[in-house]
């Protein structure tokens, strides 16, 4: 654990633009510098460099953040690494906490298994190229897949000798400890005391984290003995867990950021030669089912993911769950087929990197679509197969985050299938919520449709209350209190006017009001930033912006909550007032100079809407129950309405 001081010295030392020219040239442009932006490809620069702020932005794909977060993104490293990166440019000792000997021995360990993977890589590497057994097996294998000398290298791909404990051997006598070569399964102890090399007699291909050590490995076999396993994985380690993996990422993550787009496929011959035939955009789930946590090592790099599948239709129908996962995390999905029997490797060695990306182009396909078309040919004229059919596709559009994407779909198989649209509406709403709400919010919506059933169409409406109205919902209002906070929090104001006025600073009126009453915001996002915010503010309340640790925001470990961070401090200025609008005396206030007014009236509104969701909510559990139940909640349902006049009364007073 990096100590908070030294956090603090890195960032104040850092210079964002001397940071990110490491990697882009920038060009300055007024007060600020403009560049192409190295996330994704541009012609025009929309990539925005701030050094009064100390970040970037690009307004085309709309990455943004700070220095140590630049080199996170642009360099594929963790946050700790990149902040050992910066602080290494300004001179900086890093100084991590104290580590107990128990961190130690866990550290030393997991760095030694490492060391031994890099042993293990070039022993591999050498014995594919410096031996005859290795040359006449192993590179012939890899020459007969059509694999270049530069792209033998550019992998690390290696042989393991046949002896049977070649490796092991060689090992030991470098001095790596037994220990370490089990653990990282590189080696398997007999009962009988000897070793055996678990790769013994395959081609190797070394699985690389994001930051480019090795930390397992790929085994082939070249044996045509049925009872041998073609590939082989090292096993789960400290270092290696093959559900965090994508195999090839290493390789691929800079043209991932540039194409915004993520090519999928399995093997890892698969990724090698598309990655030889000029499409290096790749990576493979090396033949595991795809996970949550491989996902999210995808969407740190791009929001778009392109599945190749080959002609093998067993194949693609096993892999359909795996895909909702992909849906699941809100990235866009789609789908290429290969005509059989084609596979990526083989498509890839017989065509032009022109006519690879043509074809892929030209026959990618929205998964939905894809997978509507795929089932419909099964279900054919069974009804029993197409209730079956509506029933999976409704569940891979329900776990769809966006609720404008699910929207467009339901549209379009509502088409395909022929079937009324509102149907497939309930049903995602009804599988939406055994996901998403609690057991007391699925019971409110068990009876609160219970009594729809009950009251038919000339049920008589329930009572409504009056609204106050602003024109905003919560989570507008929400992002506009951020506003304030994060752009003006410590700028001390005056508020109200009168006998009633007092000064405060911006973050203190909202904190403090906010507080009081433990709102936390409806938008996770949002309501993340805002308690982040919080805690900064009650380690120490805020005395000056120059005092405010921003990084502490802009370089929150999220990345979600990182960039609305910064879209918020980015956000174009208030635009000066034009010259005819001067001459004719036309005042035109700036955002700073209405927080007097807008704070407290953002507050009020605010607080107003999270009372009128509580009042409609138990006004909406009256209907259908019980007399003895009722007196409770309308006894509430006062309270909540005594709360809002007075909060709007209080309101009334500051500002008048």
């Amino acid at each position: 654990m990096i100590d908070r001081a030294t956090v603090d010295r890195i960032y104040a030392a850092a210079n964002i633009v001397e940071v990110v020219g490491d990697f882009v040239t920038l060009k300055r442009k007024g007060v600020n510098y403009q560049a192409c932006c190295p996330f994704h490809n541009e012609k025009t620069p929309s990539f925005v460099v701030s050094p009064a702020k100390g970040m970037y932005k690009c307004f085309g794909c709309g990455k943004g953040g700070n220095a140590v977060t630049f080199v996170m993104e642009h360099e594929g490293m963790s946050y700790v690494e990149a902040l050992k990166y910066v602080g290494r440019k300004y001179g900086i000792e890093v100084q991590e906490r104290e580590e107990t000997p128990e961190d130690k021995k866990r550290n030393d360990d997991r760095e030694s298994m490492m060391v031994v993977s890099s042993f293990a890589a070039d022993y591999f590497k050498k014995q594919l190229h410096g031996t005859r057994e290795g040359q006449s097996v192993g590179l012939s294998y890899f020459r007969e897949r059509g694999f270049s000398d530069a792209t033998i290298e550019k992998f690390q791909l290696g042989y393991c000798p046949s002896a049977g404990d070649d490796f092991s051997k060689a090992a030991l006598k470098e001095g790596f400890q037994e220990e370490f070569l089990i653990r990282t399964g590189l080696t398997i102890k007999r009962d009988n005391g000897t070793y055996y090399d678990r790769f013994t007699g395959r081609v190797m291909f070394p699985i690389h984290g994001i930051t480019g050590r090795v930390m397992a490995f790929g085994g082939r076999t070249l044996r045509s003995d049925k009872k041998t396993a073609k590939y082989l994985n090292s096993p789960e380690s400290e270092i290696y867990h093959k559900s965090n993996v994508l195999y090839g990422l290493y390789f691929a993550k800079k043209a991932i950021a540039q194409e915004d787009c993520c090519i999928l496929v399995e093997g890892y011959t698969d990724v090698i030669s598309m990655h030889q035939s000029g499409v290096e955009n790749v990576v493979a789930s090396s033949g595991t089912s795809l996970t949550e946590n491989q996902i999210k090592l995808i969407s740190r790099f791009t929001k778009n993911v392109t599945v190749i599948y080959d002609g093998d239709a067993a194949g693609i129908k096993a892999s359909l769950r795996g895909i909702d996962m992909i849906l699941k995390e809100g990235l866009n999905v789609r789908v290429v087929l290969l005509p059989e029997p084609e596979d990526p490797d083989s498509f890839a060695r017989s065509h032009t990197v022109s006519e690879l990306r043509e074809y892929i182009g030209g026959h990618e396909e929205d998964f939905i679509s894809f997978k509507t078309r795929l089932l419909m040919a099964d279900a054919k004229n069974d009804p029993i197969r197409r209730a079956a059919l509506i029933g999976d596709i409704v569940e891979s559009i329900s776990v769809i985050p966006d609720a404008i994407t699910r929207n467009v779909y339901v549209r379009e198989c509502a088409t395909v299938m022929d079937i009324d649209e509102s149907v497939l509406l309930e049903e995602i709403r009804k599988r939406r919520r055994e996901s998403v709400f609690s057991r007391e919010e699925k019971e409110f919506f068990r009876r609160r449709e219970e009594l729809e059933r009950k009251s038919g169409p000339d049920a008589q409406p329930g009572r409504r209350e009056t609204k106050v109205t602003g024109g905003s919902g919560p989570e507008e209002l929400e992002h506009e209190l951020l506003t304030y906070l994060l752009k003006y929090g410590c700028k001390e104001v005056e508020f109200g006017c009168g006998d009633t006025a007092y000064t405060a600073s911006v973050a203190t009126a909202i904190i403090e009001e906010l507080q009081g009453d433990n709102i936390a915001f409806s938008n996770p996002v949002y309501n993340t930033i805002y308690q982040e915010y919080k805690k900064i503010y009650n380690e120490n309340p805020l005395r000056s912006a120059e005092e405010f640790p921003m990084n502490r925001l802009t370089a929150y470990p999220d990345t979600e909550v990182c960039n609305a961070v910064v879209d918020i401090l980015m956000a174009g200025e208030t635009l000066k007032p034009s010259r005819i609008w001067e001459r004719n005396e036309i005042v035109v206030r700036t955002e700073e100079e209405t927080l007097s007014e807008a704070v407290p009236r953002t507050v009020t509104l605010y607080k107003t809407k999270i009372i009128e969701q509580m009042i409609e909510r138990l006004t909406a559990e009256l209907k259908g129950i019980g007399f003895d139940e009722a007196g409770e909640i309308m006894r509430q349902i006062g309270v909540l309405n005594d709360m809002r006049r007075q909060i709007c009364e209080k309101y009334s007073r500051i500002l008048l």
